[in-house]
């Protein structure tokens, strides 16, 4: 992509409208992310957008223009916030999803770690709970679980989010976001899915703990071991 089209492409089209602008009532403030590492607080984000010139030209607008218009509308929501671009620059005709190359070019840990060849994974399987998020497979006691697709998804999704409590509704959304309205499950049917899982997990079914009134956590115990790998996907905090 080149730099020089990004500067001199003019940067006085659509803006993007804050929130308060659109809605008759200002939205309640976001809950602060939970289930954050001790001893961490939330300083900012990253947000990585993929749209070469080509494509923006397409819609209308620049790569300028975008990269303006998200920091007016950060200006308005967020006075106090600082914002840095940068753009992304890849070999011309690079393949793949644009935001991947994004991600890539600009060095986000999880792309490069993608790039990087397995390490080969101890078959050893040690006593307790083995979770291997990489292989997809869980080991208890030495033995393979007969988890099934989404069962396995579902220990997957509260690992990845280890110490915070997931809500029903945030399980329903995330795990089913493809079925349509009749096949998605009630939020009750999660509590069926959760009790099969813990009766395969044996005796180590406290590993997934209720919250009673709000939803499920995984809690690691000293005879649980997580293989993650580089295609481990990253929890999700918004």
């Amino acid at each position: 992509m080149s730099t020089t089209a990004l500067l001199t492409r003019p940067t006085t089209a659509r803006h993007l409208r804050a929130v308060e602008d659109i809605t008759p009532a200002a939205a309640p403030a976001a809950p602060a992310p939970t289930g954050l590492p001790a001893g961490t607080a939330p300083r900012g984000f990253a947000l990585y957008v993929g749209l070469d010139e080509v494509k923006a030209a397409t819609d209308g607008v620049s790569l300028s223009v975008v990269v303006d218009a998200l920091r007016r509308t950060i200006a308005e929501l967020a006075p106090h916030a600082e914002t840095h671009a940068t753009v992304a620059l890849a070999p011309a005709g690079a393949g793949g999803r644009d935001v991947d190359v994004v991600r890539l070019a600009l060095h986000e840990p999880a792309a490069v770690a993608r790039t990087k060849p397995e390490e080969p994974l101890d078959e050893h399987v040690p006593g307790g709970v083995t979770i291997d998020i990489s292989r997809r497979r869980v080991h208890i006691d030495g033995e393979t679980a007969a988890l099934t697709f989404k069962e396995f998804e579902l220990l997957q999704y509260l690992v990845l989010r280890e110490g915070r409590t997931i809500e029903r509704t945030e399980l329903v959304s995330s795990l089913w976001s493809h079925s349509d309205g009749d096949d998605a499950p009630g939020e009750r049917t999660i509590d069926v899915h959760v009790r099969r899982l813990r009766s395969k997990l044996g005796r180590y079914e406290d590993i997934v703990r209720t919250v009673r009134g709000i939803g499920y956590r995984f809690d690691r115990h000293a005879d649980v071991v997580i293989r993650y790998g580089h295609g481990t996907p990253s929890p999700d905090r918004f």
